[in-house]
């Protein structure tokens, strides 16, 4: 006879106490992580109701730890399913790596979805972040990227025309931009100046990455240049926070 989910979510918890003179949120927060690391990616947590009962705390603080798990991108939650493991974030180590190099390093497919291209004149802000002449001709990349054919990032990208002679007429379905200007112009990035900051898709954003708009994501807005310190590219990308992070390393000499 099948067993309830009463029963697995007990048959879960047996090997798990909460030990006197510890704040029991604290403990309850270590306890969910080692059991949804348990279950894996996909797996289904016991419920609210029964985390309370089974160890005698209030609804209230087992709620504001699995909301902070879901902030957190370890848990989500999915209506008529209840809360479930969310998949590991492919973390970007390096923002001088293409998206596509950083995915493959992970055991990923890399994916490229053009969603506009086009060859607009520079405007005043951008002519200065390119450094080129205000109405020069630039390539404006609009393009959805995907790992395993997940949506992963909305990105928005300008290099100028003048610099990269023929580059509007590349196809950019699946295509490296990095790996690209290095193949066919000999150039490579060498430094980036980034600014990273949390923001709410817009609906359209939302829809594009299958995300609620309630998601917060990470705008990365930057320019990035080569070993001469020309700039190779201005760009302006959105990541889904759930599926996405990034690891700053620093050192000091």
């Amino acid at each position: 006879m099948p067993r309830s989910r009463h029963q697995i979510d007990v048959d879960a918890l047996r090997t798990k106490e909460l030990a006197a003179g510890r704040p029991k949120g604290h403990q309850l927060r270590e306890i969910l992580e080692d059991l949804a690391g348990g279950l894996g990616p996909g797996g289904l947590m016991p419920s609210e109701r029964v985390l309370a009962e089974y160890f005698a705390v209030s609804r209230t603080t087992v709620r504001q730890e699995i909301e902070r798990m879901v902030a957190d991108g370890l848990l989500f939650r999915r209506h008529g399913h209840g809360t479930l493991v969310a998949e590991p974030k492919p973390a970007h180590l390096d923002l001088l790596t293409s998206f596509s190099q950083d995915m493959r390093a992970r055991g990923m497919v890399p994916g490229s979805v053009p969603l506009a291209v086009s060859v607009e004149p520079a405007s005043s802000r951008l002519a200065t972040r390119l450094q080129v002449a205000p109405a020069s001709p630039v390539l404006h990349l609009v393009r959805l990227r995907t790992a395993d054919r997940v949506p992963m990032a909305v990105e928005h990208t300008d290099v100028s025309v003048h610099r990269f002679p023929g580059i509007q007429a590349l196809d950019w379905a699946d295509r490296s931009l990095f790996a690209t200007l290095e193949e066919r112009w000999s150039v490579r990035p060498a430094t980036s100046d980034a600014h990273i900051a949390s923001v709410l898709p817009d609906a359209e954003q939302a829809r594009a990455l299958a995300v609620e708009p309630s998601q917060p994501c990470l705008l990365i807005d930057g320019v990035t240049r080569d070993t001469t310190g020309a700039v190779l590219e201005s760009s302006r990308s959105l990541f889904r926070g759930d599926r996405y992070e990034v690891l700053a390393r620093v050192g000091r000499n």
